[in-house]
This record gives C-alpha cells, structure tokens and sequence, in this order.
C-alpha cells in the first residue's frame, strides 16, 4: 500500500499539483500576515507531501536493503537537508528541493523512456499468431498463437501479414520489410531456400515456410533479450559515478557541520546540504548510455551494454575477418578465359558447369550456379568420377574432361600451356582459386573464382582512418588472397594463415601494445577473438549464433558501413559523459562555496543544483536525435 501510494504521488500529475502549491506558498506570505498559522497552513506542506514523500521513501528503502555504502544515498542527502530546511521553517526552500528534486527524476524517465524506444517497438512487433497449414493438398489452414508454433511447422505468409517465426522459403516469392531486424529501408527480394526472421512484414507474394527456430529461440526474441540485457548493465563509468556519489554524501554532512559551528549560522549549514546533493554526476553516465543505447536501435545496431559503448569510444584499433566480413562470403565466379580460338566463354563456362553438375565441392557448386544465372543450357554427363582435393573427371557429350587444380591436370599428363601458366600466375597474386579445364589432349580453358569485397568496405575503412583509428585484417586465407582484398579496402595491416587462436594471440600482441582493439567478425571461428578483444562487434544477420552470443554489440544486417557511425556514436557518449560529470562537478563547487559564504541560501541553492541536475540530463536526450551518418 506504501509503495503504491508512493508511485502515485511520484506521478507527473501530483508533481505538477506540487508545483502549484509551491507557487502559493511563495504568494501567501505577501497577501496575509506572517504568522504561526501561516507557517502551519502553508501550501508549501502539500509540495513536501506530494514531492517528498517518494524521495524519503526511496532514502529510507536504500538504508535498509542497499549493503555497503550503497545505503548512503543522494535520496538520503536531499531528505536530509528537506527535513533541515523544515527545521529551520523555511518551507518554501524544503518544498523546492524536492519538487525540482522529482522534476529532475521525471526527466530522466522520460529520456530513459524515449531511448527504449527501439525495444518497445520491437516487443510491440512480436507476432501473436500465426497461419499454420494443416493439409496442403487441399490447403487447408488454421490460425494459432504464435507460442503454438513447433519448429517444422509448415506456415503460410500473406502479404501483409507478419512472420511469426524464423523459417526457410519452400513456396513462392516475395519482398520482406527487414527494417526492424537490419534498419534496411528497402524490402529485400526472397525466394525458395532463403532465411525470413520473425518480425518481419511480407510485404508482396504469399509464400509458404518451414519453421526453424520459434518461441525464445527466434531472432526477434534474441533481439530483445540483447536490449534488455544492455539496460541491466552498468558502464565503468557508471560505477565510478554511484561510487563517488555515496562517498560524497558524508563529506557533505561534514562540510555542513563544520560549516554551521564556525559559522553559527544553521542556514547556511542546511544550505550546504542543499546543494552537496550529486545528482548531476549519477544522472551523467547512465542518461548518456540509455540515450546512445536507443538511438543505436534505431539504426539495426544492438548494443549489449554501457561498458562495451563506453570502451568502443576508446578504440583506436579495429580488426576485421576477411570472409562473411569485409566480403560477401560466397564464392562467384570471376573470370572465364579460353585458349582455344574456336572456343566461347559461353562455350567454355556451359561445358565446365555440365561437367561440375554432380560435384559437392563448393567450387563445383558455385560454377554451376553462375550458369544457372546466366541461363546457360546445362547437360548431364554421361561419367563422373570426382578426387578429393584434386578435381573431377567426366564425359560431357562424348567428350572426356578433366577439371581441377595444376597437380591434377598435370597428373593426368596433360601439359599446360605458358599462357595458362602466366593467367594462374596472375590469378593468384589476385588472391583468386583457378580451376583449369582439359581434355585428353590439352588445357584449353581457366575458370576463376573469388570472394566479392564489399563495396562499401573502401569508404568504411578511409572514415575511421579520418577518426585515427588504425585497422588490421586478421584472416585464415593464404596471404596472397588476404593481401589483396586488404589492398582493396585500404588496410594496410595483414596477417594471414591464422588458426582461430592465433587471431586471440595476434590481438592479444595489439593490446600488449597500449592499443584498445574493437573484433569485427562473423563466423564461429571468430568468437574467440571477439571474446579477447576490448569489444566485439559481430555481423548478427549472417554471422553465426555463437558468434553473436560472444559479441559485445551485434550489426542486424550485413552492412559495415555502420561502423563508423558506431565509432562516432560512441566518440559521443563517451564526450558527453566528460561534460557532464565535469559540469557537474564545477557546479558542485561554486555552488558549496556560495553556500559556505552565505550567498545562496536553501531556496537559491536548491534552484541552481537541480537546475544542473536538469541541464546534464538534457544534454544526454540530445544524444538520441543526433545525427552520426
């Protein structure tokens, strides 16, 4: 009953109802005589009960169940110096502290509110139900909640409607609004084989889904659970703040002591009290952190806590994977030489992918898909013979080919011309894998293939070299290929051939070196890396779970070029901060030396420390609408 009696009166409402009364206490005295029965029939009282009763029970619930020095609270001082200010009858002054002392507090709800924007859209996002089919042949479906849905589940989509759950395409082609998950603002382009997350608005075609991951195991729900798990982490800063302020508390009521005897003015003593409060300082970091928190969600960038935004902001290194990273992670089929005069690219590229039809290797898989793609007429082989880690042999159209690396052709005693040698020469200083084509009596064609470089990754990595953050490519590919694509985006520092934990030595070596590092990946293998490093950044629509889980912040879409921002997000809060703890603290000061010499007195005095309680939590809400692009 207490409790709730206190969140009523702790309600804007009652405030602004305090507020009132506040104003005729400070009218009454002018119009009516000053006397005992003003003093106890002030309106002043009403402001104390509404205002302060929430602030002396937050004071008194600190005492009993904080342990430590958490007990000693800013609640605690300024009931303290309401109850002095009381004491002495100035009402007005005891009246004040708290009302503008629950304005300050209302504010930092309403920031604190504005930045879960993000989360709340999202939970507000999560479906309730979904159309599941019961009898495709005659298609026939039933709606049920969205708790009811079992993993292979088979679920239709209407357009419009949204998806209940994470699942794979099996029927049909649409457009997916992915804002929500990736902050893209197109709809992306699915079909039979592609990944669709719960959430997410199927904007076009009906399509048919198997489900794959439901209930808390839904990418929707990780989603979530990483925003929540972000607001229930304090930043270092944030400790050192509580930390300060509840060692400040006591030298507050020292200072006010000492103050009153040498003084032997108890105004000025209470007025010490008044304005000693840190509620700017406590209210710096975690307004900051909330607000940045929010404005990250709004851009596709979870990030899980105040610690991992306050250490990206001291970065001054960045290492990058290579594959699913900086590139795309799947393998295309680049060039397509012939060296046979009467013989096509298109010729070349339809016998290649005819014989690699049967192929499970990935380089046999994505030539055959390049065809496809490019319509190209596939035929079946007549023989197949495939050895690993060498290549195919196979009888297209009563031809006889061979398909593979250099080893293999040569093995099979077909000689390879000095213009084939020169383009693999070539190739691989490209960092490309080259498959050689043959037949029975020479190599007549290459086929090469490669990773594709993000194109956004060139003008990502100039932005942080601008922010003088230096970057470094940590990659398992043979130095050629990690060479070139870092030559292609700009960075300048390689290290290749690297086990996964190799990669956690070679950032462990950066580190030694006075260096803050930031991970960037995607893959398993990653993890371990994104675990040592100073923060994790993981690519969270295409990188693996684990991957994610081991991150500090997560990228919901696959576009790097929000680093930068993130960097400028986190150069922000991390200044803000600064600011607001050093005004704070300049406040502070001037303020108890104004009280100490008798210029401020409890009302002048509650006035200027919470209007700079006020001031610091304003300037943390800027954080949220800033624009970092």
């Amino acid at each position: 009953m207490i409790k709730r009696i206190n969140d009523f009166l702790a309600g804007l409402p009652m405030t602004i109802v305090g507020g009132i009364f506040l104003v005729m206490s400070f009218v009454v005295p002018k119009i009516l005589p000053s006397n005992i029965f003003i003093l106890l029939w002030d309106p002043a009282w009403v402001t104390v009960i509404i205002c302060g009763i929430p602030l002396l029970y937050l004071a008194i619930w600190r005492v009993i169940y904080n342990k430590g020095i958490s007990k000693i609270s800013s609640a605690l001082l300024i009931s303290i110096a309401m109850i002095a200010a009381i004491a002495i009858g100035d009402l007005f002054a005891a009246g004040e502290v708290a009302f503008i002392m629950e304005i300050g507090a209302i504010l930092e709800d309403m920031t604190t509110n504005r930045a879960k924007k993000g989360l709340k859209k999202l939970i507000s996002l999560t479906p309730t139900q979904g159309r599941r089919i019961t009898d495709d042949s005659v298609g026939q479906e039933e709606m049920i909640p969205a708790d009811q849905i079992r993993q292979n589940d088979l679920l239709r989509i209407l357009p419009g409607e949204a998806i209940p759950v994470d699942g794979i395409i099996i029927q049909g082609e649409t457009s997916i609004d992915q804002s929500i998950m990736t902050g893209e603002s197109l709809p992306v382009d699915k079909g039979i084989g592609e990944n669709v997350f719960c959430g997410t608005i199927n904007r076009f075609g009906s399509i048919d889904i198997r489900a794959t991951k439901v209930g808390e195991d839904s990418s929707l729900q990780k989603l979530i659970r990483m925003v929540q798990d972000a607001e229930g982490r304090q930043a270092p800063m944030q400790r050192i703040a509580d930390k300060c302020a509840s060692w400040l508390v006591p030298v507050a009521l020292l200072i006010a002591v000492m103050t009153g005897i040498a003084t032997h003015n108890i105004v000025r003593a209470v007025t010490v009290l008044v304005v000693f409060c840190p509620c700017a300082l406590v209210l710096a970091t975690p307004t900051a952190i909330m607000a940045a928190i929010g404005q990250a969600t709004k851009h596709g960038v979870i990030i899980k806590s105040g610690e991992a935004l306050e250490k990206m902001g001291r970065v001054n290194t960045i290492a990058f994977d290579k594959t699913g990273t900086l590139t795309y992670g799947k393998l295309e089929v680049s060039d397509i030489l012939s060296f046979d005069s009467n013989m096509s690219e298109e010729e070349l590229l339809a016998l290649t992918a005819s014989a690699e039809a049967k192929s499970e290797h990935p380089l046999g898989k994505a030539i055959v898909a390049y065809a496809k793609e490019k319509e190209i007429a596939i035929k079946d082989s007549d023989f197949f013979r495939m050895q690993s880690g060498k290549g195919i042999c196979a009888e297209v159209s009563g031809r006889k080919l061979y398909i593979g690396n250099e080893k293999y052709i040569l093995q099979c005693g077909i000689m390879i011309s000095p213009n084939a040698k020169n383009a693999l020469g070539k190739l691989r200083i490209q960092g490309k894998a080259s498959i050689l084509v043959a037949d029975d009596t020479s190599c007549f064609g290459l086929l090469a293939l490669s990773d594709v470089l993000r194109p956004e990754a060139e003008e990502m990595v100039s932005k942080l070299s601008g922010m003088n953050t230096d970057t470094v490519l940590l990659t398992g590919d043979n130095p050629k290929t990690a060479a070139y694509f870092a030559s292609q985006a700009g960075i300048t520092k390689v290290k290749a051939d690297l086990l996964p934990e190799e990669k956690v030595q070679s950032i462990s070596e950066i580190q030694e070196q006075g260096n803050r590092v930031c991970m960037i990946g995607d893959g398993v293998n990653d993890a371990p890396a994104l675990k040592i490093a100073d923060v994790g950044v993981a690519m969270g629509s295409m990188g693996s779970d684990i991957a994610v889980e081991a991150a500090d912040i997560a990228l919901m879409s696959d576009d790097i070029s929000k680093i930068p921002y993130l960097k400028r997000l986190s150069n922000a809060t991390v200044a803000t901060i600064k600011l607001s703890i050093t005004l704070s603290m300049c406040i502070n000061f001037i303020a108890v030396t104004c009280s100490v010499l008798g210029i401020l007195n409890p009302t002048t005095g509650a006035l200027v420390h919470n209007a700079g309680s006020c001031f610091v939590v304003l300037i943390a809400a800027l954080l949220y609408d800033r624009k970092f692009e």
